[in-house]
């Protein structure tokens, strides 16, 4: 139990900073609530809408392609680092999953999910 003491301490003041930074904030804090201090806000500009605005499904296309090809780097990295280790089998591992990536880009830009129209 000795051995972690520091890391209880450390939350224990962790938990207490936190605590006391929130209770001031309510209690120093304004308390005069109007209309317009309400609204949403978002990067200084007023709200136009609901909240339930629909988006078009190319934004979520995009982001989904961004984590795979996002997720193709973080495995090469580790290859790129240990690539003299790993031979003639982790080029040639490497280059069948590059394949097959190039593959899924070729499908999904003849599909068009790359075109903004």
């Amino acid at each position: 139990m000795n051995q972690y003491a520091g890391l209880i301490i450390m939350f224990l003041v962790t938990a207490g900073f936190l605590l006391s930074m929130l209770v001031l904030a309510y209690i120093l804090g304004p308390k005069n609530k109007t209309a317009t201090k309400m609204l949403p806000f978002e990067c200084g500009s007023v709200s136009v809408g609901g909240a339930n605005q629909r988006f078009n499904v190319q934004f979520y296309v995009v982001a989904m392609l961004f984590i795979l090809f996002d997720i193709e780097i973080i495995f090469m990295y580790p290859w790129a680092v240990n690539v003299e280790a790993l031979g003639w089998a982790g080029l040639f591992a490497m280059f069948s999953f590059m394949a097959v990536l190039f593959v899924g880009l070729v499908y999904v830009w003849r599909k068009g999910a790359l075109d903004w129209k």
